[in-house]
Formats: C-alpha cells, structure tokens, sequence
C-alpha cells in the first residue's frame, strides 16, 4: 500500500468517524430537505398566483404553522385526558389478569400449577409498580428536555432557508461532484424528489384514513377512548409494518376488560384496516413511487432503528428509497449493467 493510499484511508476513517458523530444532525437535516420537497412543490403551485417567492414561502410555512397549531390546540388537550384515563385502564387490566390467573388455577392439572404461579407472580410483580408514577417521569423527562425543541426549531430554520432558495442548495451539492458525473447525480435528485414527494402524500393520506377509519370502528365496538386509540393508530401508521401492531395493543387491552369478544373484534378491525391500507390505499395513492417490498422496508427499519434509535425507525423508509435511487442510478445501472 502506498503512502497516498494509506493517507486515503485515514482521511475516510476521519470522515465516517465524523459522520458518525453528527449523526442525529445529519438525520435531522435529512428530515428538513423531506419536507422542504414536499412543500416546494405547494410553493411553486402558490407561485402562480404570488410571483414573489419569499412571500410565497412565508405565506405556505406560516399556514402550516397555523394549521398544526390550531389542531394542537384542538386534539392534545383530550388526548392527554383520554391518556390518562387508559393508564388508569393498564393498572386495571393487570389487576383483572392476575384475578383470571387466580381462577384459573382450580381448572389446570397439578403439572402446569407451577408454571400458572410463576406467571401470577410476575402479573403481581406489574401491579406492584406505580404506572403513574412510571409514566409522570417519563413525560416530565420528554417535556423538560430542551433538545425536542431545540431539534424542531433547526428543522423549522432549515426548512425555510431551503424553501427561499433551493436552487443554490442544490448547485452547493452538484458542486461536491466532478463535472462529468454532475449531470447524473441531477437525475438521481430528480428521482428522489419525486419518490420522495410521492411517499410524503401517500402516508398523510393513510395516516388520515387510518386515523378516522379506527376512531368509527372503536366507537361502533363500544371500545372506550375511541378518539385518543384512533389518533395513535394514524400516527403510528408514519411507521409501516411496526406501526399498525403497537397501535393495536392499547384498544384490544381496554376491550378485554369489558368483554373478550371485544378485545378479538378489535384484533380484526384492525387487522381489516392493515389491509385495506396495504392492499387498496397505498397502490392507489402511491402507485410506482414507493416501489418498496415489504420485507426490505422491515429490514431498513430494524437496522435503521439499530443504527440511529428512534429518529432511524421515523426516518427508515425516506432514508430506504434516496438509498434506492442512488445504488439504481450508480450502482445498477452505471457498474453491473456495464459489466
């Protein structure tokens, strides 16, 4: 290895290391440039009635603000109500179990009584733990950290400042690239923006029908706590695969107490919605956009999620499809298909 290769190397292990530190930077500025895509696209449409593209821009950012306030103001009081009201429903479910557990052991053979105990034991051990107190921390800890909002404050900056000029943004990044590869690195931006625009409005829609379709399918089960149930069910449709099968525990936990036909109806209603959404919505509204298959979008998450924590699993499926557009771009159709 020459003295120039080896100098190579050490100045990418620098880089990655670098990198690897500013991680949850680069994945919030990720996170920035999705959205600044997306609503790049409303500013040119609102650019044909405002020339102006700065007021364009304050016009569309300050609506957003608006919107997302207002239905703040609207949707978290009562949903931090009705959250309260289903950690009370928790504390009840495991005091329901461990009774069921109790009664339970009359009707099993001799051989399996010890088996039921140790199980009672750690139902016990549940109800021992203050749930509240368990929850009062962990929402005191989210809402006093300054780095929540710290972090949607730079999105917010960055969203912006892309919006106001995103030509010059783009020419930066052509700029990292030799000439002769620049031309098809545009294309490969072409190709994200678009996967990426595609992807954005297609979850918002599900996460909308999702959201309402969950709220009257609980409501008309009699399932308590229909509104806050449906709202996390379409807020956890952002996140594919996994999403859909943590939203379920909560509605089917509640149902159990009233009765346990509920608690499998519930099961089948949202299983039911999965599929509409998989097999009906999702083709219809994002068509070729989102050319995923189902176990590499599973895949890109559990890996994701190992690599950068929670802001990764968000972030796993945008991250997949710019992935996909520069491996197609570079990779298949630039080396194999050469070769």
């Amino acid at each position: 290895m020459s003295f120039s290769q080896g100098l190579s190397l050490v100045i990418l292990g620098i880089c990655l290391y670098i990198f690897w530190q500013i991680r949850t930077v680069l994945l919030l500025a990720l996170a920035a440039v999705t959205f600044a895509v997306v609503l790049n696209r409303a500013v040119r449409l609102l650019q044909k009635k405002i020339p102006d593209r700065r007021v364009a821009v304050f016009l569309l950012t300050g609506g957003v603000a608006l919107v997302a306030g207002s239905l703040g103001i609207i949707i978290i009081p009562p949903f931090i109500d009705q959250l309260q009201d289903l950690m009370g429903f928790a504390g009840e479910v495991i005091e329901r179990s461990q009774t069921w557990i109790s009664n339970l052991g009359d009707l099993v053979p001799g051989f399996a009584l010890q088996d039921l105990q140790s199980l009672e034991t750690i139902v016990g051990q549940l109800q021992a733990l203050d749930l509240e107190m368990i929850f009062g921390h962990f929402l005191a800890w989210f809402s006093s950290t300054l780095t929540v909002a710290f972090n949607l404050l730079l999105v917010s900056i960055v969203i912006i400042m892309v919006l106001l000029n995103p030509a010059a943004y783009r020419r930066l990044f052509l700029a990292i690239f030799p000439s002769s590869r620049q031309k098809q690195v545009s294309h490969v931006l072409d190709d994200c923006e678009e996967a990426l625009a595609g992807w954005f409005i297609g979850i918002l829609f599900n996460m909308t029908v999702i959201a309402i379709t969950s709220m009257i399918g609980l409501w008309i089960l009699g399932i308590p706590l229909a509104f806050a149930n449906g709202l996390l069910a379409g807020l956890l449709a952002f996140i594919p695969n996994l999403g859909p099968f943590i939203s379920v525990l909560p509605p089917a936990a509640i149902a159990l107490l009233e009765a346990p036909w509920k608690a499998i109806a519930v099961v089948v209603l949202y299983v039911v919605i999965q599929q509409i959404e998989s097999n009906i919505l999702t083709p219809l509204v994002m068509k070729k956009q989102v050319s995923l298959l189902p176990a590499v979008t599973l895949l890109s998450q559990v890996i994701f999620a190992a690599f950068f924590g929670f802001l990764g699993l968000l972030l796993a499926l945008p991250l997949t499809l710019i992935m996909q557009k520069w491996l197609d771009e570079f990779w298949v159709r630039g080396f194999l298909d050469q070769h």
